[in-house]
């Protein structure tokens, strides 16, 4: 593993490592049931988020509109859901409903997306840009700035039930991990992907629908913001606008932190997903040592700047044992 996957290697000691030391420094408080489980349900809203930045980062692309996608999704799905079962409509036909209008949200935020990249070969970063305040605005005037809720009891379970004292939510990311895993490093469509990450125009060559491919890939994105926002609906039982706002930092976060060239064509599902357990170990032990939000914000950045000029000298590093190798095989 070491050999084949190094980055995500040393990412796992890092994780193992911050979780020990964060034993030693507080076990009190730290190793507690009630600190550990509450990490565990934090961790599948950030984990999917995640998820879903990284099959854009692949590409080469970001989604700065991510998390505004989801909010938007969630609030379609909030209001459909309060409005039917405040009018005495049966529980699981709002939730059904809600899901339905939610989800249909959501591609329709992808389609979105994916034309402005793939069709109108607008840049990534700058369409992105402007859906994310197209999407914020929408959510605003649907909400007013307030929070929607009034749910039936049920829904609450997907983001606050629990299996042998697990998250069910947690489950439903170790699920969906797995899919994103075989979909993205286990399929023809997932061998596209980094390839189209690593060259555009060869893939065009070589017979890829570059469109097409560009157009599922946000389509994927905003499937994964669908899941996101189910799970966190569910568990603060409301939506809002700015919830899971935090999320777009951390997730650009986790994919880079977990190996993920921001270039585009490498990136490894595990990688990512050991890099939000590491970032939310860092979170939980720094709340619980007394610094407040705002500097924790501080340190993911930091975080994230170092991250980004560490995997640029590791870049430079390869490329010199790659001259070198060349050189010596030349000699």
């Amino acid at each position: 593993m070491f050999k084949k996957n190094p980055k995500e290697s040393v990412l796992l000691i890092v994780c193992i490592g911050a979780f020990i030391l964060m034993s030693i420094l507080s076990p009190r408080d730290f190793l507690t049931a009630t600190n550990l489980q509450s990490m565990a349900f934090q961790i599948p809203e950030l984990g999917i988020m995640a998820l879903a930045m990284m099959v854009v980062i692949l590409t080469g692309g970001i989604n700065l509109s991510l998390t505004y996608v989801a909010s938007l999704s969630g609030i379609t799905m909030a209001l459909v859901i309060s409005n039917l079962y405040s009018s005495g409509a049966d529980p699981a036909v709002s939730i059904v409903l809600g899901l339905v209008a939610g989800l249909a949200m959501v591609l329709g935020c992808g389609l979105l997306n994916g034309f402005l990249v793939a069709h109108l070969h607008v840049s990534p970063i700058l369409a992105t840009l402007g859906t994310m305040m197209l999407f914020e605005g929408i959510g605003l005037n649907l909400t007013e700035g307030r929070a929607i809720s009034g749910f039936p009891e049920s829904f609450s379970v997907i983001g606050n039930g629990t299996v042998a004292g697990i998250p069910i939510s947690l489950i439903i990311f170790i699920v969906i991990a797995i899919v994103a895993w075989l979909v993205m490093e286990r399929s023809p469509w997932g061998t596209k992907l980094h390839m189209l990450g690593s060259n555009e125009t060869a893939v065009s060559y070589s017979g890829v629908n570059v469109k097409k491919q560009l157009m599922q890939v946000y389509l994927l994105s905003a499937v994964f913001c669908f899941l996101a926002t189910l799970v966190m609906t569910a568990r603060y039982n409301s939506m809002k606008v700015d919830y899971g706002s935090s999320y777009l930092l951390q997730s650009i976060l986790a994919v880079v932190l977990g190996g993920a060239s921001i270039a585009g064509g490498y990136g490894k599902v595990f990688g990512t997903v050991v890099a939000v357990f590491t970032l939310q170990i860092v979170s939980s032990g720094l709340n619980i040592f007394g610094l407040n939000r705002f500097f924790v914000d501080i340190v993911m950045g930091c975080l994230l700047i170092a991250v980004l000029a560490l995997n640029f000298v590791y870049s430079k590093v390869q490329d010199k044992n790659m001259l070198k190798k060349i050189k010596a095989n030349e000699a």
